[in-house]
């Protein structure tokens, strides 16, 4: 069985929720099996998440089972949803009780009820899906794109693994959900914590809310993970500035955090007992690919890391050529047996074999220092041209936010009309002329936008492809 579950001790706590709901791992082996006792092998479903253990428990069953789930957000727009529906058409729904009158018009019978949530069918035709095909993700980018990941059960399980691995994870952990399961992040943590017999403590509730910080006092949680995003905000809620007795690791990944405050998490981090990791990863990897080492957090500010176990790096030029020395930027490319079998745009794709053959061009900048730690510095494709030199708008940000810092300043825009968008009125007006004589460009070039909130989705990543859209308005 996935994760080994049926060989845990049946009295254990897998799942507990926030309204305490206690699922153990012999209650958890036993709906898995009811729920592949109603599915036929190979089917092709729609879960719609929750932070709650019928979610968990509603995947498993379906990939331990064969079937192919796509995980999605139970609060997903109607439009996106049907546009999916239409697209994919599964013969199955895993749904939340509460909202199966919201999806009437897609249910033909349903089939199984288990606390709180339903399983239906919805009369399509099965799907031809490969044999491989375990599980599918949309992707997590910051730009919009609605493609799905396709994962095997080999992504999954290896991926799994090697995270226990590296953050050492026993069954004695306890981590809090802070990040959506349907989120390959968020559900990276359930799977990793429940390979290693681990209880997952379930909340809906935000980390800004004291239902919250109650629930995981209460139950002492050990872990948490979070995006930027997320630490920018405990940060402001001032969580680094005091103690959290049954804490013992932090994890942080889906983008750069900035190195001021990624500091001044590893100080407090390191005077509280707290390992904190810095990883770094993608959809398309099953999550993560690669992990700074607590110890190095302070020496190695910036850096990805090192691969996770069962992982290489490589870093090509425009040719394809491996670059060997340190200090040399190219694109960065993953090798492993947790990267995705391909993407998926309708149906037919999910026949589709292994697009990959283990091998992901991550379509991210990166150099190697000397003790073969790895820095992003940039997207391949956040690049545009001022008048035919090609510039990196990484680079542009990077010049402003140290020009400006502590002010929140992303760029975009298209060839020779670079944008700046910032939180501060005196940034935004001066930046676009500082930057301008910083790239020894002509001003005509450069324009700045003072808004007063940033774009992000639900993971708390940056938006680009909103920021002309929210001027505009």
């Amino acid at each position: 069985m996935i994760f080994d579950i049926d060989r845990r001790d049946p009295e254990r706590t897998a799942l507990l929720s926030d309204g305490g709901q206690s699922v153990s791992y012999g209650i958890l082996s036993d709906h898995i099996r009811r729920i592949g006792e109603a599915v036929p092998a190979g089917s092709l479903a729609f879960c719609l998440c929750r932070n709650v253990p019928e979610s968990v428990i509603g995947y498993l069953g379906l990939v331990q089972n064969s079937c192919a789930p796509l995980l999605l957000d139970a609060k997903l727009d109607p439009a996106r949803f049907a546009g999916l529906f239409s697209c994919y058409r599964p013969s199955y729904l895993w749904i939340p009780e509460d909202l199966s009158g919201s999806f009437q018009p897609y249910i033909r019978k349903e089939i199984l009820e288990m606390d709180g949530y339903c399983l239906c069918a919805t009369g399509q035709e099965r799907a031809d899906l490969n044999q491989s095909l375990a599980l599918l993700l949309a992707t997590s980018g910051s730009t919009g794109d609605p493609r799905l990941v396709r994962l095997s059960r080999e992504n999954i399980m290896s991926n799994a693994a090697a995270i226990c691995r590296y953050l050492m994870i026993t069954q004695e952990e306890r981590p809090i959900t802070t990040l959506p399961m349907h989120y390959t992040y968020g559900l990276s943590i359930i799977n990793s914590h429940l390979l290693a017999g681990a209880c997952v403590l379930m909340t809906s509730s935000s980390y800004v809310q004291q239902p919250f910080w109650d629930f995981f006092s209460r139950e002492k949680a050990t872990s948490f993970g979070g995006v930027p995003y997320t630490y920018q905000i405990l940060d402001r809620l001032h969580i680094f500035r005091g103690k959290l007795p049954s804490l013992r690791s932090c994890t942080q990944a889906g983008g750069k955090l900035p190195e001021a405050l990624q500091r001044k998490i590893a100080v407090w981090a390191e005077g509280s007992g707290v390992k904190f990791f810095v990883m770094y990863g993608q959809t398309e990897a099953t999550a993560r690919m690669a992990y700074l080492p607590p110890q190095d957090c302070l020496n190695k500010p910036g850096s990805i890391g090192i691969p996770i176990p069962g992982g290489r790096f490589e870093i090509i030029d425009k040719e394809g050529n491996v670059l060997q020395q340190p200090g040399q930027t190219g694109e960065l490319v993953y090798i492993g047996p947790n990267v995705c079998l391909g993407y998926a745009a309708c149906r037919e794709d999910l026949a589709r074999g292994d697009d990959n053959r283990g091998r992901l061009l991550t379509g991210d900048i990166a150099r190697k220092d000397e003790d073969g730690y790895y820095y992003i510095v940039g997207r391949k494709k956040r690049f545009l041209k001022i008048f035919g030199i090609r510039i990196s708008l990484d680079e542009c940000e990077k010049l402003l936010k140290e020009e400006y810092p502590g002010t929140e300043i992303f760029c975009g825009g298209e060839d020779n009309d670079l944008r700046i968008y910032c939180r501060d009125r005196k940034a935004a007006a001066e930046g676009a002329v500082f930057l301008a004589d910083q790239l020894h460009q002509s001003r005509s070039a450069f324009s700045s936008f003072y808004i007063t909130q940033i774009p992000r989705n639900e993971y708390g990543k940056i938006l680009y492809k909103e920021f002309d859209r929210y001027v505009a308005s």
